[in-house]
């Protein structure tokens, strides 16, 4: 199994779509970096029949070390999750439409 990188979305879109690769590399950072601006003020990012990134505040609780088992403080924090589309859930899981 391999893992999908940014050079190999950039080669991908340099194939499909006959960018330049360096206007390829271009686009796909432009993507990634109009994501990565909306998720850090807090909206979320829909790609129909993908999913949707979106970012969750998680409140702040106690957790305990384990080594020593002191209680200790988490604070206050933001996380980004997925959610994935129907679609693509069928898809991964063998189911066609």
């Amino acid at each position: 199994m391999s893992t999908v990188t940014r050079a190999s979305l950039a080669e991908h879109i340099y194939t499909e779509v006959g960018l330049s690769r360096s206007e390829s590399v271009a686009l796909l950072e432009a993507v990634l970096e109009t994501m990565a601006v909306a998720l850090e003020s807090g909206e979320s990012v829909k790609i129909s029949g993908f999913g949707t990134f979106m970012v969750r505040r998680k409140g702040q609780r106690s957790g305990r070390n384990p080594k020593t088992g002191v209680e200790i403080p988490i604070l206050l924090r933001s996380v980004i999750s997925f959610r994935p589309s129907h679609i693509l859930r069928g898809a991964v899981n063998g189911e066609s439409e």
